[in-house]
């Protein structure tokens, strides 16, 4: 995407008295050409380095599919540049962004690219089984792919309907491989819109001047794109559908194809496998020992909860009985260096909820110094405005209500000072 300001540079640039034509691109007929000879029309100086070429066989980001990245290189120099990113710009040129300024050429310099072929053969593979699998959807289901994306780490289509099961999402995912295993061919052919009006494509885009790049896979698709395709499926190299979600216009489905698929696959089965080893068992029963993991965490963590309520309960009736009262409430000063705020805010409730005429000034030292203030309910005081008193002082932040409130500390050093003089603070009131 451009920004702004990429839009205005580039703007001037192009109002030159050479303004330069629209970018050949190679890629249209060979998907497969990695290296070519091309001349600069044009270069780019802010905000990012980039050149304009006459011809190019860098894909630019379009139709979903991302860009391709790899080098330019001056004739007369060995001398490389990088190209970062790759992208469409009005009237048909091509923008090729570069890592750094290329300080060895002008316009009119000869140069020699060179496309990242590992990623242009992943993207030929991701792309093209798009084209298989939103196939299989229409045909078995009559489910049309409304948008495709193209990630680094995986790719999914957009799929226009208001369901979508895990059978149909099999059986898609079996006929994509069926066409794969079948080797068909992948052809590129060039039509009028009207031409490509009459032959039945699976969509057909909106009018354009010239003509259309159809991308046909025999017997099955007959689309028109842009993009790099295998010229056969069997390059593809297979197809794995990852997961479907529920999305505002149908059901999105991820999936990844090729090698992808295949680091994918051996990625999925090492993690199975060193889970399995946790459980010590075999990695199709790790959805069984999870659940049975799950129920046994639920019932400790419900233990765990009725005995913190337990012990609070029996905590805050022994601090009651050894507190006493001080102009007709007892005012519980405690610190706690090996208890979390949760337990320490129980304790409080418990304390007040206890006594009638309760008043408690609990705090954690710990990573995360703490402190809680809390009242029975119908005692005079507000919590929140003496805890903001003693808080403000020592850098602390907290809130709450008239009969309960609680704050963070930066530090624990003057807790002890802090508590003591919000005791004496009520003492006087």
């Amino acid at each position: 995407m451009f920004s702004l300001t990429d839009l205005i540079t580039l703007g001037r640039a192009f109002s030159s008295k050479i303004t330069p034509p629209m970018t050949d691109r190679l890629y249209y007929h060979d998907s497969t050409l990695y290296g070519f000879d091309a001349e600069v029309r044009a270069i780019i100086e802010t905000p990012r380095p980039a050149l304009i070429l006459d011809r190019t066989a860098f894909y630019p980001t379009s139709g979903g599919q991302i860009h391709d990245t790899g080098w330019i290189a001056s004739e007369n120099s060995d001398v490389k540049f990088r190209v970062t990113e790759v992208a469409d710009f009005e009237d048909g040129k091509v923008i090729h962004y570069l890592e750094a300024p290329a300080k060895d050429l002008q316009p009119r310099s000869r140069i020699h690219g060179e496309v990242d072929a590992a990623r242009r053969r992943d993207h030929m593979q991701q792309h093209s089984a798009q084209h298989v699998l939103s196939a299989a959807f229409v045909r078995l289901f009559k489910m049309p792919t409304v948008s495709f994306h193209m990630a680094d780490d995986y790719c999914s289509i957009d799929l226009d309907t208001p369901s979508l099961t895990a059978d149909q999402i099999e059986a898609a995912e079996r006929l994509a491989n069926e066409i794969v295993l079948e080797n068909r061919p992948v052809d590129i052919r060039f039509v009028t819109l009207d031409e490509a009006g009459k032959l039945g494509l699976r969509k057909l885009p909106p009018a354009e001047r010239g003509q259309l790049r159809l991308i046909d896979i025999r017997d099955l698709d007959l689309c028109a794109c842009g993009g790099t395709h295998v010229a056969q499926t069997g390059q593809i190299g297979g197809v794995l559908l990852r997961k479907s979600e529920k999305v505002r216009l149908g059901y999105r489905v991820e999936f990844v194809a090729g090698q992808r698929a295949a680091a994918t696959a051996r990625r999925d089965f090492f993690t199975l496998t060193e889970t399995a080893a946790l459980f010590s068992s075999h990695i199709y029963d790790i959805p069984r020992q999870a659940r049975k993991a799950l129920e046994e965490i639920k019932a400790l963590r419900k233990q765990r909860e009725q005995s913190l309520e337990e012990l609070a309960a029996a905590q805050a009736a022994t601090l009651l009985a050894e507190t006493p009262e001080t102009n007709g409430r007892k005012i519980i000063v405690r610190t706690f260096s090996d208890r979390d705020l949760a337990y320490v805010k129980l304790l409080a409730q418990k304390l007040t909820r206890q006594s009638p005429a309760a008043v408690a000034l609990l705090a954690i030292e710990s990573s995360q110094p703490a402190l809680v203030f809390a009242q029975s309910v119908g005692q005079p005081h507000d919590m929140a405005a003496l805890l903001k008193q003693i808080m403000s002082p020592l850098g602390g932040r907290g809130g709450g209500t008239r009969d309960l409130a609680q704050g963070g500390l930066p530090q624990s050093s003057g807790l002890t000072d802090a508590l003591n003089l919000a005791a004496k603070a009520l003492t006087l009131m």
